[in-house]
């Protein structure tokens, strides 16, 4: 038996997001969900699109990797954390209760 090398089924997007196997859920879905116990057959159930081998390979990633993966994770959150804020100085929540009910006691 040949033992060969499989490339790791990740790739950076061009937001610099990493994907998991050529599809759009980003490793840190996966990695959050082993952290919270799920195992690799309920993370497929939930995302259909990978393939067991690849959430498989994410989590062997995650595990040897785990600095440089938790950096990554920590800067994905923190980049979150500033968009968030970012929209609501923009899109302020401020007076959208009062606006929606005055709004449903105007209608006939």
């Amino acid at each position: 038996m040949e033992i060969m090398q499989q490339p790791v089924p990740l790739q950076v997007d061009a937001e610099g997001v990493v994907r998991v196997g050529g599809t759009r859920i980003p490793l840190e879905t996966v990695v959050t969900a082993f952290e919270q116990g799920a195992t690799a057959e309920e993370i497929l159930q939930q995302y259909p699109s990978l393939a067991l081998a690849d959430v498989y390979a994410a989590i062997s990633y995650y595990l040897r990797n785990k600095d440089e993966v938790g950096a990554y994770l920590r800067e994905r959150r923190a980049q979150g954390l500033r968009v968030r804020e970012e929209h609501e100085v923009r899109f302020s929540s401020q007076g959208i209760r009062e606006r929606l009910l005055a709004r449903r006691t105007s209608r006939p």
